[in-house]
């Protein structure tokens, strides 16, 4: 687990300077509007030199400023309320060009993804899902979206897949508990981590199933009980959370799983190809006139 910016500053607190401490204590009070302060507008705010800032942050172990901004960020993610993410929004989003400013940021966040994930644990979970006799997803809320749209594209993949998608604590048990050691559970967790979806993982593990955490850290509450982690970046944009690079790993881990059951996964596509055929499902292509 990382050393957390509190943990960092509370084991430093009675050796720094008054400067120091005074940076300290306005972080302490403040985190949730102090993460996003370049550190000229922190040394502003605190009445402390710029320099002093950034010795700051290299005093509490870190190369510079930015290193520190970015762990204090992962630091209070899952700690901010609705109310705070769109104060903090209101300072990150330009209103001039709001929509460059959020398509940039999630290219930001797919770019850090590449760099975050591991690609052992990437193929290991591939092979443990492609091995596994049932599949359990599981997300709630804002990360419901994205364990549907794996399971609509799993079920054509695999035989027994099971999405878990009741709100109620005791339903999600009365979906998985079931699950035994040759099973697979795959679980998206992002901040505000969901409590529910802990449980069931917890529960999971417990059973001695797989369990595959798709969240935004290592220090996910989630990552400890996994024996697989693929880390995805997500912001936050106002009050919502951007899950557009999470939704990109997701599409590589359904590709990887079709490329590891080639065969069994053209043979169902034709499958369903003849019944959505036959019954309508997609609106079919204009067929070519000939002028015979």
């Amino acid at each position: 687990m990382n050393y957390t910016v509190f943990q960092r500053i509370e084991d430093a607190y009675y050796g720094l300077s008054k400067s120091h401490k005074k940076i300290a204590d306005y972080i302490l009070e403040n985190y949730e509007k102090a993460a996003f302060l370049t550190a000229a507008k922190l040394g502003e705010t605190t009445g402390i030199s710029v320099s002093t800032v950034v010795r700051f942050a290299t005093t509490l172990g870190y190369e510079g400023y930015p290193e520190f901004q970015d762990a204090l960020r992962e630091t209070i993610k899952g700690k901010l309320t609705s109310t705070q993410r769109i104060e903090v929004a209101g300072n990150q989003i330009q209103d001039n060009d709001l929509l460059t400013s959020v398509l940039q940021k999630d290219r930001e966040m797919i770019r850090n993804t590449m760099t975050a994930v591991s690609k052992e644990d990437f193929e290991q979970a591939s092979r443990a899902i492609n091995g596994a006799r049932r599949i359990y997803i599981v997300g709630v809320r804002s990360a419901a979206p994205l364990a549907n749209f794996m399971y609509f594209y799993f079920k054509m993949i695999y035989d027994d897949v099971r999405l878990i998608s009741s709100n109620s604590s005791s339903e999600m048990f009365e979906e998985i508990y079931r699950i035994e050691p040759e099973d697979v559970c795959v679980a998206f967790s992002f901040p505000r981590y969901s409590m529910q979806v802990q449980s069931v993982v917890r529960y999971a593990h417990d059973k001695g199933a797989k369990t595959i955490a798709i969240t935004d850290n290592d220090d996910s509450p989630i990552a400890e009980l996994a024996d697989f982690i693929l880390v995805a970046k997500s912001n936050m944009v106002s009050f919502i959370d951007s899950l557009t690079a999470p939704l990109s790993l997701v599409n590589a881990l359904i590709v990887s799983s079709a490329r590891g059951r080639r065969n069994a996964t053209k043979q169902n596509l034709a499958e369903l190809e003849k019944i959505w055929a036959e019954y309508n499902i997609y609106e079919k292509p204009e067929e070519a006139h000939s002028d015979e």
